[in-house]
């Protein structure tokens, strides 16, 4: 069985390939960096590390790579061949590879081979839907109509914290031991792969809140007071008691909207929260808030982690307050060589505050959960 994945970063390799090469697939990475794909194809191994109590080393085998920039062709071949497609790309580099994956499609369409699954297991909601509106764009009228026929693109739910890392190794990575990998098997076609590790769900939709709203919501506050803390990183920023109380407040607070949305069982909830902040606070994981911070743009759009459900809270006639602290210090993150932080300073410092706001997160003025932010952001300033 051969799997083609695209994305052979730290999650890549730490994450989706582990768990396809040790359900028995043959993985193929598709990356474009040659000194990782060069490697891949040199040893057809590589070490993952479990950062738990006690640090387990696992080898992956059974793996090699292709580099799309320089071998697109052969990129095209393989998911031509492949049984089960994958990413861990990023959000904006799914439109990129879209491409490709269409060349694949179509080479598959011609030789009359089985529908695939295209699985994208991005930190996003509906990745998989945007890869398959992505590749739909680039085909012609035929080839749509065909498409559902070839591929599926089932949407998934993905969690493992995975911090930046340097090995003299480069295909060395060290993770986390917790997991979860969902997918929504109603959006599969053919065959249903049995991968260890992967659950198969017929509601996404809760699964995805759950995780974005509590993991993504939680680990963005964290990064975002501990910078203006004065904080290096995950562990030490909950390790300040007022942060700490922030950050669950927060967690609180969305895992009430998830309780009345999605009918969570609260002592069941509660005790996820427990184990995400338990998380967050793993002596092993060295996480800078810099890096978890990073991109703030994407992360105060209007449906993400912060602003997302602070809203459906205030449609409830909730005062989201500790999301709305996450809001304010997430306009007040300033790293260097963070272009979307530097996006909104620029927009803050030439239209103030207000239209930054508005902006970003479509909050309007008149809006309470907007004086709620302004109340924090004056604060904090």
């Amino acid at each position: 069985m051969l799997a083609v994945h695209f994305g052979a970063g730290n999650i890549g390799r730490g994450f989706i390939g582990k768990l396809l090469s040790q359900a028995g697939y043959e993985v193929c990475f598709v990356d474009i960096n040659e000194t990782v794909i060069d490697e891949l194809n040199k040893r057809n191994r590589y070490t993952v590390e479990i950062l738990g109590e006690e640090s387990e080393q696992i080898t992956v085998d059974g793996v090699r790579g292709i580099n799309s920039q320089k071998n697109p062709e052969a990129v095209v071949d393989a998911i031509a061949e492949a049984d089960l497609i994958t990413t861990a790309v990023g959000p904006t580099v799914l439109k990129l590879i879209s491409s490709v994956i269409k060349e694949g499609i179509a080479k598959r369409m011609v030789a009359g081979k089985d529908p695939v699954n295209f699985i994208a297991c991005e930190n996003m909601i509906g990745g998989s839907s945007l890869l398959k509106d992505a590749v739909a764009e680039k085909m012609n009228e035929a080839e749509r109509e065909s498409l559902n026929e070839y591929a599926g693109f089932p949407d998934a739910a993905v969690d493992r914290i995975v911090p930046n890392q340097s090995h003299e190794d480069p295909l060395k990575v060290a993770v986390e031991p917790f997991y979860e990998w969902v997918v929504d098997q109603t959006m599969m076609i053919g065959h249903v792969p049995d991968i260890a590790g992967l659950t198969y769900v017929n509601d996404l939709a809760p699964y995805i809140e759950r995780k974005l709203f509590t993991v993504n919501t939680g680990h963005a506050i964290t990064a975002y007071l501990g910078y203006q803390a004065g904080t290096n990183t995950i562990k030490e920023a909950l390790e300040d008691k007022g942060i700490y109380s922030d950050v669950k407040k927060a967690l609180e607070e969305t895992g009430e909207l998830l309780q009345q949305k999605h009918g969570f069982e609260s002592s069941k909830h509660d005790a996820y929260i427990t184990k995400i902040l338990s998380r967050f606070l793993n002596p092993h994981l060295v996480d800078e808030v810099t890096r978890v911070g990073r991109a703030p743009i994407r992360k105060l759009g209007p449906n993400d982690r912060l602003v997302g459900p602070a809203r459906q809270l205030a449609d409830l006639n909730k005062e989201p307050t500790y999301l709305a602290k996450g809001i304010a210090a997430a306009l007040l993150f300033d790293p260097q060589n963070d272009e979307e932080a530097a996006t909104i300073q620029n927009k803050i410092k030439e239209d103030g505050i207000t239209n930054a706001i508005t902006s970003f997160t479509e909050i309007q003025e008149g809006d309470q959960l907007f004086q709620i932010i302004m109340k924090h952001f004056e604060e904090m300033k």
